[in-house]
């Protein structure tokens, strides 16, 4: 007996609709029925899995994030920059958060939706991806070096 799989992520949104046509448009994901609750309601089909938006008067947490992996980085990537949606992470500077590769070659990129949720776009092999982005992409190893298990870390598991 055990977790095989996640089903959802439960996320609130400042406004249902704004939030909804953002993951629609950045993230192609589509709007599936959902049931009534006691609060307004829209969930997405991301895959094989649903993210779930909530209409609830809180702040998103600074750090709590959930990720996504995409089937073309670099149209997300674009969307998210002609958007101006990369997170700052508490930097004033006009620099967003730089994206990272882990040392299986994963891209992390990091973005705030409508409601200032943190999402970690995810794409499997830094070598695949155009110049011009892996030329921003800073190696994790560059700032906490990888050693021991960490160099074995992946977001990406093998079945």
């Amino acid at each position: 007996m055990g977790a095989i799989a996640f089903n959802h992520v439960s996320i609130h949104a400042d406004d249902l609709e704004e939030s909804a046509q953002f993951y629609e448009e950045v993230f192609d994901m589509e709007r599936i029925p959902s049931p009534n609750f006691d609060v307004d309601v829209v969930w997405l089909r991301c895959g094989d899995a649903q993210l779930h938006l909530f209409d609830r008067d809180v702040d998103a947490p600074a750090s709590h994030h959930f990720a996504v992996t995409v089937d073309d980085f670099e149209a997300v990537y674009e969307e998210i920059e002609r958007r101006g949606l990369f997170d700052h992470d508490g930097d004033t500077s006009d620099e967003p958060q730089r994206m990272y590769a882990l040392a299986d070659g994963a891209v992390q990129l990091y973005v705030r939706d409508p409601a200032h949720n943190l999402i970690e776009v995810d794409w499997p092999d830094v070598e695949t991806l155009e110049e011009s982005i892996r030329d921003a992409i800073v190696d994790r190893a560059d700032q906490n070096p990888q050693t021991g298990e960490a160099e074995d870390a992946t977001l990406f598991m093998d079945d």
